[in-house]
């Protein structure tokens, strides 16, 4: 949403690109508070669908209803009024509304199995309806809002349309979907705050994945959001933008589906470790001729096959350090480690969407102009290329520090060793 969202605010309501990247960082900082909270709400939700589950069914409208309100910015306001609305709209759905749902979501990922083929056979299905569906709304987008009139009226129109889908969609999860870890021995205990961020932080799988998942979110964001402009301003046509991001969301869907194949053979760290690999390569492919838009295509296939692995399994990954935690601490927090982990997540988002903003603000960037300065050009330019590399240089380092595959066999064992024991 903050991809496409943030070219919505700077080219059609006239938003300065760094007022929409400051109020995405505030965001993101709050939406990370709320994503602890509702971490301590998850694990100690009891009803007759579970603790995870209901929230699916409890959220689904509320999230259809805030997302359209997201396009009702009032074009004729003050810039001031504009900026407010944005971030009380922006603040609803994702540290309310959207926390929500997808903590608990996320969290049903640690509730279905403990098997880890399974469970990233599961993962690889999400992921693959993930880019999927994000595929079908970012291709989609811009040709519905143009062909609606191509002005703000448009965005609501298609907006709505996603809204009704979302919701169809949310429904058919929340009736086909069943928790099926129940740890009995837990059921009578309840752990403090402090005894769980206490067990939280000496789990240091936890904090790897945390970096993963938020560094994984920032360099999505990044590619995501700059490649809007990129193929305005220097490829000089935005309707380029779809196919080049729909080349890479196909490529890592068709990716997604194979790497559970391969993952108790090579290990989830290693497969991340050789895709994040092939995502530098594909850098390097397109800086060899940044205004070829076949080459563009290319680099988009070869980024798409390098992210897969890590979306593929970064969220087994974080089930699986909830298992080692329990095995190390004896706390069973599901809905902990993932909201605390998703924390890594919303601040790479909104560090990542701020980051642009504020670096295009410096160099003069404006939405209103036809053609931006030499300077707004080269940073929208550097941006594209080296962000994806820099990043995953980072991700790389915490991939060598990754190490639970080897012996999460025997974590399991331990604790289906204590499940019997009570």
């Amino acid at each position: 949403c903050s991809t496409l969202l943030t070219f919505f605010y700077t080219d059609y309501i006239g938003v300065s690109v760094a007022t929409v990247g400051i109020i995405f960082l505030l965001t993101r900082i709050f939406d990370g508070i709320s994503d602890i909270i509702m971490g301590f709400i998850t694990d100690r939700t009891k009803s007759r669908w579970g603790k995870a589950r209901p929230w699916i069914l409890w959220m689904s409208v509320p999230y259809a209803v805030t997302f359209v309100l997201l396009f009702l910015v009032p074009a004729d306001a003050s810039d001031m009024v504009q900026a407010i609305y944005i971030f009380v709209t922006y603040n609803l759905v994702n540290t309310v509304v959207y926390t929500a749902l997808n903590l608990p979501y996320s969290t049903m990922a640690s509730l279905i199995t403990r098997d880890e083929k399974s469970r990233a056979s599961t993962q690889a299905w999400r992921i693959f309806c993930g880019p999927g569906g994000k595929m079908i709304v970012t291709v989609s987008t811009i040709p519905l809002v143009q062909a609606f009139g191509n002005d703000q009226r448009s965005w609501i129109i298609v907006a709505s349309i996603f809204a009704v889908i979302a919701l169809i969609l949310l429904l058919i999860c929340f009736f086909n979907i069943e928790e099926r870890v129940v740890i009995e021995a837990a059921k009578d205990r309840t752990f403090t705050v402090k005894e769980n961020l206490k067990a939280l932080f000496s789990n240091q799988y936890w904090a790897i994945c945390l970096g993963l998942w938020g560094f994984m979110v920032m360099m999505s964001t990044v590619t995501g959001t700059i490649e809007t402009y990129y193929c305005k301003y220097l490829l000089g046509d935005e309707g380029l933008y779809s196919p080049i991001y729909a080349a890479e969301l196909i490529s890592q869907c068709i990716v997604v589906m194979i790497v559970p194949h391969f993952v108790m053979r090579y290990g989830k760290r290693n497969l991340t470790l050789a895709g994040i690999l092939l995502v530098i390569v594909a850098q390097v492919v397109w800086m060899s001729s940044p205004l070829s838009v076949p080459v563009a295509m290319v680099s988009g296939v070869l980024r798409g096959i390098g992210v897969a692995p890590l979306w593929a399994c970064v969220f087994p990954m974080i089930a699986d350090s909830a298992e080692f935690g329990q095995w190390k601490t004896h706390v069973r927090q599901d809905g902990m480690i993932f909201s605390a982990a998703s924390v890594g997540s919303k601040l790479g988002g909104g560090l990542a969407s701020a980051g642009i903003g504020l670096l295009m603000d410096s160099v003069g960037y404006d939405g209103t102009l036809a053609v931006q300065s030499a300077e707004a050009m080269d940073m929208i330019y550097n941006i594209c290329m080296y962000a994806p590399i820099m990043f995953s240089v980072i991700i790389i380092i915490l991939c060598l520090l990754y190490k639970l595959d080897k012996i999460y066999p025997q974590v399991i064992a331990d604790l289906k060793e204590r499940d019997t024991q009570g």
